[in-house]
Formats: structure tokens, sequence, C-alpha cells
């Protein structure tokens, strides 16, 4: 007794056309294709190239002398930034990125730049799925060890 009309109430008042979410499935599985938009926010690709700049060796830390004063607070009470020193632009097919870097004193500069230009263009392109147009590194300061104030030696008097 099969029949082809609706036959409950319900199915009765559904208009017959195909809508975005009553269309006839033609294949199921990793093959089909569906309709709709991906969208993704700019601070996704700020933070995929925030942590793809920070796997670096060489780079000691990302962003200007507030950021990194900003992120040292973040980081105290455990809610880091990933997204610092990290600017980008994202249109629909493309994007671009300005990354601000401390490096390491001791590691070579240049190296360290075109490093952390292929590692976050490598990254975005891979994990986002977007062309990357630009990747500009601005290397804002050189880390010396011994500069920072958490050293145990800083405590100690210089004359007793």
């Amino acid at each position: 007794m099969a029949t082809d009309a609706p036959t409950t109430p319900a199915a009765q008042n559904v208009p017959q056309t195909a809508s975005r979410v009553n269309r006839p499935l033609s294949g199921r599985g990793q093959e089909a294709h569906t309709e709709g938009k991906t969208t993704i926010a700019e601070g996704v690709v700020a933070k995929v190239a925030g942590i793809a700049a920070r796997e670096v060796a060489g780079v000691y830390a990302l962003g200007g002398g507030g950021a990194r004063a900003l992120g040292a607070i973040r980081d105290a009470i455990n809610a880091t930034d990933l997204t610092q020193g990290v600017k980008v632009e994202v249109g629909e097919t493309q994007a671009a990125a300005d990354i601000t870097i401390v490096v390491e004193y001791g590691a070579p500069i240049q190296e360290v730049a075109d490093q952390v230009r292929g590692r976050v263009a490598g990254a975005i392109n891979r994990l986002v799925g977007l062309e990357v147009v630009e990747v500009n590194v601005d290397v804002n300061d050189v880390h010396i060890p011994g500069d920072d104030n958490d050293d145990d030696d800083s405590n100690e008097k210089r004359v007793q």
C-alpha cells in the first residue's frame, strides 16, 4: 500500500518544492558536494599565524614592548593571547599578515625572519586554505639572556 502522497497532516502542509534542507540526495559520503559558504574570521587566521611564528627557532616572543607587557599579565592569569604581535587581512581567497617578533640574541635575524615568513605562509595556506600574498616580518627587539627581571641573581645585593 505504497502511495506517493504525504500521509500525515504536517507533511501535507509542506510545499513539495526543494528547499535548502529538503533537496534530493545525490550520493552520500565524502564525494557528496553540498552547497554553502565557509567564512573564516580574521582572528582564526591570526591565531594560526601566531602559533606558526612561535614555532620558529630563534623567536623569543611576538609583539612590541607594550603588547609583551600586557601579554605577561595575560600569561600570569593563564589567558595567553596567541594573536599578540600579529595583524592579518583576510579576503575571500587571499590573506596577508604582519608579524612583529623579538629574536633571541645570537640567532641570525634574516634567517629567523625568512623562516617565520615561510612557516606563517605555509600554515595559513595548509590549515586555512587561503593563498598568502604577503607576510611582513618586523623585528622589534633582540632578547639578551640575563636581561630578564626574573633572574635569581637580580635579588642579590651588590654589597653586603
